[in-house]
């Protein structure tokens, strides 16, 4: 029961924050023009990283264990769901961030504004799969327990 609770609780929190940062906090950046947006992104990147890659491993490994003890199909699809955000987000979108990132980047330029844009939609599905995965670790409490 443990390892459930720490799953569906660790993928409810990273959903929760990234849904604020899809739906609050990127819009709200983008709306103070580019040169600010990419200014406050940065820190916020690194702020966010911190919190989000630990939650997404240890989700998604509580979910892959418990479905490892009890062969639930539930806890696998969420687990992956959960584990693929961490693929998805070094491969997919981090060249977007190490271009956000780039000391070259022209923080007025309609590059910069293009890539800020590119992120907001790549982020958008890691609030889906991880809202995917908090749905599917919640239901299937519901109806264990």
């Amino acid at each position: 029961m443990l390892a459930e609770l720490v799953a569906t609780s660790a993928a409810g929190v990273f959903a929760g924050a990234a849904a604020y940062i899809s739906l609050v906090e990127h819009p709200a950046r983008l709306s103070c023009g580019v040169e600010l947006a990419v200014t406050e992104w940065k820190p916020s990147y690194r702020r966010a990283t911190w919190m989000q890659a630990p939650l997404a491993l240890v989700g998604s490994i509580s979910a892959l264990t418990v479905w490892w003890l009890g062969r639930d199909l539930a806890w696998l699809v969420g687990g992956l769901l959960l584990l693929l955000i961490v693929p998805f987000t070094l491969i997919v979108i981090m060249p977007t961030n190490k271009s956000l990132q780039s000391q070259e980047l022209d923080l007025r330029s309609e590059r910069a504004a293009s890539l800020l844009r590119r992120w907001g939609h790549l982020h958008a599905v890691r609030s889906v799969l991880s809202g995917a995965a908090f749905l599917i670790f919640l239901l299937r409490l519901t109806i264990t327990h």
